[in-house]
Formats: structure tokens, C-alpha cells, sequence
């Protein structure tokens, strides 16, 4: 905002704003009401998408591509969301989905909440910051008690039973749940075979996610090794390589060229002769180099002509080319290889090892990929799926995400929740309890976060055509009496509420940063009482 202070006859400073007739202005009680109108707008969006019987969206983009989700995260990043207010809940939930990977639907309908009910104490008269430092005490609270009913979850590589039912809650709400216990198991497989135990820590850049369209889910597999969307480079190279010694190569096969511009004339027949004998000399040298150190196979980063592609098969020597950057680091981390970026550099050490590389081939298509299986460092995945469409496959691959992700999470801290609303209810019951006991003006806003909590059960009951209100008093006077915090919403009839016996089971770090995170937003929002903008600011009643 650009303006000019000024003093009037007695001294008095006053601020001339530039065009302050085209700008528009929120202050006190107005900004808070049209923010948590714009915050909630975009919560009630994603709030039927909540649970396993949540409802997916569908998105089409300004070229007419379209995605159908239920993930909260992509959802909120591929809406046309205008309003300042929306654009920090885009904001949430995306660091939700790069802190935890997953909760990114429940981190934005507890925001939206959390200000709604603000909303009714400004009405009642209390200051924004003392509902914000109610939150911050309530929230403290919550979190205390998430940690002392977490249960701990003994991470087992020997026993994938309790970490696949954990995958399999993550994946209950997808669209991909009808191959829902296959898909948790690769999930778990994949993080078993890079985790390291004793750092706690898994990296993900072992684990890649390749997808292709044609067959059905159900041919989703797991591949310990790497697959590369490249083919041989000529189709009369062998399909299949038998203990590959594999050269791994950021250099072109092609001749020499001086770096500075250059200018090269050919004037006769017998200088084109030389130029061409140059090139086959180079071309020769250059795979007589890779021959003599005993590989077997050439992985290229670069493209190469036909002409040295013809010598290469005639010296019985199968070539990929044009493979991208992270797929060569991949490829060099799986098979022990070193990366070799001049051919003079090659030697027999720096070949990467492998048990068979071999081209994969789909139906009727002419499409092939390659796939580098038994490798010297098995640590290496690749998670292939497979689909009728390519929304389908991109689905599946936000999935499969958010189900490592929760693994991860779980072998970094090995504490667990029951899920269902269940943790929701205790914490709402607890900080009850803990507002009873203060006597300032905080207690309000601490029932109000109370209140706040139960529009996640409230949520999970109604997408799952239950009465919500009846359902959420049931179990919250049943958690009272029972002092039982593992009941919660019965989403899929299954006959109990009781979520350890459904094996619904949530990471403890998740249902914590979806509190802290959420909280945090409806601190900042609420301490806005001014807001100066052009005219978009008139025009900020519903936020998306």
C-alpha cells in the first residue's frame, strides 16, 4: 500500500493513501466474520470427503484435464481459490501433506471449526486474543492426552500383519479400495526394503513410482529393483540381459566438438570421406572402450545417432538411451554403479551389477519399459501400477504416497491413536474437563475448542448416512462412562465401535499436527482485524 503522510494546520500527521477511492477496506468485527466465512466455505468443500465413505470430487482444469479425488491436499492445490483467507487452508493443508503425508482433509474441516466457533464468542463479545490463547491452552491439552492414550506399535519387519492394517485404514477412503489389502501390502513391502531401523529413518528416494495405463489394479506389483520407461535402442537388440554389467553413461556417443562456435566446410567428395572415417574412428573407439572393461549393457543419459547405434548392435553391445537424470541415480544406487560422465573415465569398478535386465511389453501396444531386477543393492523399489485410465493411475499414486508416508511416520515414532473420531472425543471430553477447572475468560474458548473437535465424528457419522447428532452423543457418553477412548464412529457397520477391534489405526504425529497445525492458522487469522486491498476485497463473501 503506497501513501503519503501529510500535517494539518495544527501539526497533526495524517497518511493520503494513493487511489483510496478504488480501494476497499475491513476492519475489526467485519474482517474476522468475512474470514471465517471464506475459511469455512472452503472446509465445508473438503468436510464430505472425510472418512472412508467420504465422496470424491472431480476437477477439471482450464485444458480440460480431469482429476477425481477424495485427498485433501489435491483437492484444495487444484481449486481456483481467490480469497487471501482460502488461500492460507490451501496453504495448511499442503503442509500437513509435507510434514505427515496424510490428514489433509481433517487438518482443514478442524480449521474451519475451530473458527467457526470464534465466530459465536466474538458475537458473545470476547476479544479475538483471548480466543486464540484459549485454543493454544486447549490444544496443549489435547495433545497431552493424545500422548497418554497412545498405545506403542512394535515395528517388526518379521510380523507386516499390524503395519498392513495400518496401511489399509489410510487406503479405506481411496478410490483404490477394492484391492485395498494388496495395495497395503506393497506399501509395507516397499518401506521394509529401504527403512533403515537403527536411524529410524527411511528414504524415500529409494522408493519410485511408475505407473502405466492398461490392465487392471489388480496387476499392481512391486518390483525390487528399478523400472525405466525406455526401451532398447535398436529393435534388434537382445530383450533380455543375463548378469548384466551395466556402463552407466552422461557422455553422448558421438564425436568431439569444440566448445567454442566453430564453422566446419566440406569442399569435396574426399574431404567428406575423411570427416565420415573421423566419425566411425571416434564411434569405434569409443565402444571398444566400454567392451574392454567387460560391460554388457549401456545406459545412456544422452542420445546417439543411427550410425553409432548400428556399430553398437553389430558389436553385440545392447544399449538404452536418453534415460533421465533421476532415474540414472536410481539405476546407480541399485546396482552399485558409478555414474561416468567421459569415456576415458570407464573402468571396471565403476560398472553397475545386476541379475537380468529385461524389456517388459504391454498387450497389443508397442509400448515397452525396462526393468532392472536382482540387484547388488536390493534396497531399491519400484512401485508399478497399473490401471484402466490415466486419472486412475494418478489416484492410485497419490495413495500409495500417503500410505508410505504413514508407514514412514511410523517407523520414525512408533506411537499409535484409534482412529474413527475416537481420539477427537477423548480430547474433546478432556478439555472439558480442563476448562472446568480455570476461572479467567479462557475457559470459553476452551469449551469452544471442545465443541470444535466433534465436528470430525460429526463429519465421519453423516458421510456415513448416520444420524450425526444422535450417533456422537452415543459414543461420547459411552467414552464417559467406559473411560473407554478407542470408541468411535461405526462408519462401515461392521457391529462394534470399538476401533482396535476394527483395526482403524492413525500415527499419533498425525493427529497431533493436524491439532498444532490447525490451530496455529486460526491463531493468525483471528489476529487480522485489518484488511486494505483493491476492490477484490468487496468480494470475498464465499472464499473459493
Amino acid at each position: 500500500m503506497s501513501g503519503t503522510l501529510a500535517f494539518d494546520e495544527y501539526g497533526r500527521p495524517f497518511i493520503i493513501v494513493r487511489d483510496q477511492d478504488k480501494k476497499q477496506r475491513l476492519t475489526g468485527i467485519e474482517a474476522h466474520k468475512q474470514h471465517i466465512m471464506a475459511a469455512k466455505a472452503v472446509a465445508n468443500v473438503l468436510k464430505t470427503s472425510l472418512g472412508p465413505k467420504g465422496l470424491d470430487k472431480m476437477l477439471v482444469s482450464p485444458d480440460g484435464d480431469l482429476t477425481v479425488t477424495n485427498d485433501g491436499a489435491t483437492i484444495l492445490k487444484q481449486m481456483d481459490v481467490q480469497h487471501q483467507i482460502a488461500k492460507l487452508m490451501v496453504q495448511l493443508s499442503q503442509s500437513q501433506d509435507d510434514e505427515i503425508g496424510d490428514g489433509t482433509t481433517g487438518v482443514v474441516v478442524l480449521a474451519g471449526a475451530l473458527l467457526e466457533q470464534a465466530e459465536k464468542l466474538l458475537d458473545r463479545g470476547i476479544h479475538p486474543i483471548r480466543i486464540a490463547d484459549g485454543y493454544e491452552m486447549a490444544a496443549k491439552v489435547a495433545c497431552e492426552h493424545l500422548g497418554n492414550i497412545s498405545e506403542k506399535f512394535v515395528v517388526d519387519p518379521k510380523k507386516k500383519e499390524p503395519l498392513i492394517q495400518l496401511a489399509m485404514t489410510t487406503l479405506g477412503s481411496k478410490i483404490i479400495n477394492r484391492c485395498h489389502r494388496q495395495m497395503a501390502e506393497i506399501a509395507v513391502d516397499a518401506i521394509l526394503s529401504v527403512a533403515d531401523f537403527d536411524r529410524k529413518d527411511v528414504d524415500f528416494e529409494l522408493i519410485k513410482v511408475e505407473g502405466k495405463v492398461g490392465g487392471k489394479l489388480e496387476d499392481t506389483m512391486l518390483v525390487k529393483g528399478v523400472i525405466v520407461d525406455k526401451d532398447m535402442s535398436h529393435p534388434q537388440m537382445p530383450k533380455s540381459v543375463k548378469d548384466a554389467r551395466i556402463a552407466i553413461l552422461t557422455c553422448p556417443f558421438e564425436p568431439p566438438k569444440p566448445k567454442t562456435k566453430h564453422g566446419l566446410e566440406v569442399k569435396s567428395v574426399e574431404d567428406y570421406r575423411k570427416l565420415r572415417e573421423y566419425e566411425l574412428e571416434k564411434f569405434s573407439t569409443m565402444v571398444q572402450q566400454v567392451k574392454d572393461t567387460g560391460a554388457n549393457l549401456v545406459i545412456c543419459q544422452w542420445g546417439f545417432d543411427d550410425e553409432a547405434n548400428h556399430l553398437l548392435l553389430q558389436r553385440e553391445l545392447p544399449a538404452v538411451r536418453w534415460v533421465g537424470g533421476p532415474e540414472i541415480e536410481l539405476i546407480a544406487i541399485a546396482t552399485g554403479g558409478r555414474i561416468v560422465p567421459r569415456f576415458e573415465e570407464l573402468t571396471k569398478e565403476k560398472l553397475g551389477k545386476a541379475g537380468i535386465v529385461r524389456e517388459l511389453a504391454f498387450g497389443t501396444t508397442k509400448d515397452r519399459m525396462l526393468v532392472i531386477e536382482e540387484c547388488q543393492n536390493s534396497r531399491a523399489v519400484t512401485i508399478f501400477i497399473r490401471g484402466g485410465n490415466k486419472m486412475i493411475i494418478e489416484e492410485a499414486k497419490r495413495s500409495i504416497h500417503d500410505a508410505l508416508c504413514v508407514i514412514r511416520n511410523l517407523v520414525k515414532d512408533d506411537r499409535i491413536v484409534y482412529g474413527g473420531g475416537a481420539p477427537e472425543i477423548s480430547c474433546s471430553l478432556a478439555v472439558g474437563e480442563e476448562a472446568n477447572k480455570i476461572s479467567t475468560l479462557e475457559q470459553y474458548a476452551m469449551r469452544a475448542f471442545s465443541e470444535a473437535l466433534e465436528s470430525v465424528p460429526l463429519a465421519l457419522s453423516e458421510n456415513s448416512g448416520l444420524a450425526p447428532i444422535h450417533t456422537l452423543a452415543d459414543i461420547k457418553s459411552r467414552q464417559a462412562k467406559e473411560r473407554n477412548p478407542r470408541l468411535g464412529i461405526d462408519c462401515l457397520s461392521s457391529g462394534t465401535s470399538d476401533m482396535k477391534d476394527q483395526h482403524v489405526i492413525e500415527t499419533l504425529s498425525s493427529k497431533r499436527a493436524q491439532i498444532m497445525l490447525a490451530v496455529q492458522l486460526t491463531k493468525m487469522i483471528l489476529k487480522i482485524d485489518d484488511v486494505r486491498g483493491g476492490n477484490e476485497v468487496s468480494n470475498i463473501s464465499t472464499g473459493v
